[in-house]
């Protein structure tokens, strides 16, 4: 594990030893890029803060994500099931993605105000699609021999599913979800930019009017902390449902 990460530590080590390099000799203004040990003393001192707003965000992103992978398994099965659905709806999906967020986000303020209904809205149109596409994919590609033997042995469309197609789309499934978890904290984020009382988009504005670029970049690393530990999390879920293969990488 620890060989397997060492080269990605030494590069990040490397860029941070530039960038206090960079502030130490005074080729950019304090004001405009603070140093990594500035970062650091930010994000202690303004700790207490920024956890109280992560809770808010965290609360927000785990939220809209359990509706978002709710909403895209049950639209996932539907239109594998009915073709119908598949030709109707798969290109509102695709639609739905060519919209930016940034956009969106303002109506959903306009319409449901500054609590966390707005926010989870957004949260879930950001991270319902890759879990849709990505198990969509795993269960059309499921082995149609096998599917077609459990057939002729008069299997129900449940056992279908439950012994042929969800096993195989699981894969499919778990880096869906890897990229929802990671557009749950973001979309969370853009969510508060434009309206809220609390989280860390709402922190973010504040410190930027306050031109306190030292905790922008602390809330920005706390930002990117978060989507890298929900996808370790859904990355430890994904051993935990399929450890078979584990033993193929070990092999």
């Amino acid at each position: 594990m620890l060989k397997h990460n060492l080269p990605s530590t030494l590069a990040v080590v490397f860029l941070l030893l530039i960038w206090q390099f960079v502030c130490i000799i005074g080729l950019v203004p304090a004001y405009m890029l603070p140093s990594p040990v500035d970062v650091v003393w930010a994000f202690v001192s303004e700790w207490p803060l920024l956890w109280d707003h992560a809770m808010i965000t965290l609360q927000e992103a785990f939220i809209g994500l359990f509706f978002g992978v709710c909403i895209g398994f049950v639209a996932a099965i539907l239109m594998d099931r009915f073709d119908l659905l598949y030709k109707a709806f798969y290109p509102l999906l695709i639609i739905t993605q060519t919209i930016p967020s940034v956009a969106i986000a303002p109506l959903l303020v306009l319409w449901f105000g500054y609590e966390m209904t707005p926010k989870i809205i957004l949260i879930v149109i950001s991270t319902f699609f890759p879990i849709t596409v990505g198990l969509l994919e795993g269960l059309r590609s499921a082995d149609r021999d096998a599917i077609a033997l459990l057939r002729s042995m008069g299997a129900t469309q449940w056992q279908i599913y439950r012994y042929i197609k969800l096993p195989s789309a699981l894969p499919q499934f778990f880096s869906g979800l890897r990229i929802a978890a990671a557009y749950s904290v973001v979309g969370a984020v853009i969510s508060e930019w434009l309206g809220g009382f609390g989280g860390l988009g709402v922190y973010m504005t504040r410190v930027k009017k306050a031109f306190a670029f030292d905790k922008m970049f602390a809330v920005i690393f706390l930002i990117s902390a978060i989507s890298l530990l929900l996808m370790a999390l859904v990355e430890l879920a994904e051993r935990k449902c399929m450890p078979y293969r584990n033993l193929d990488k070990k092999n």
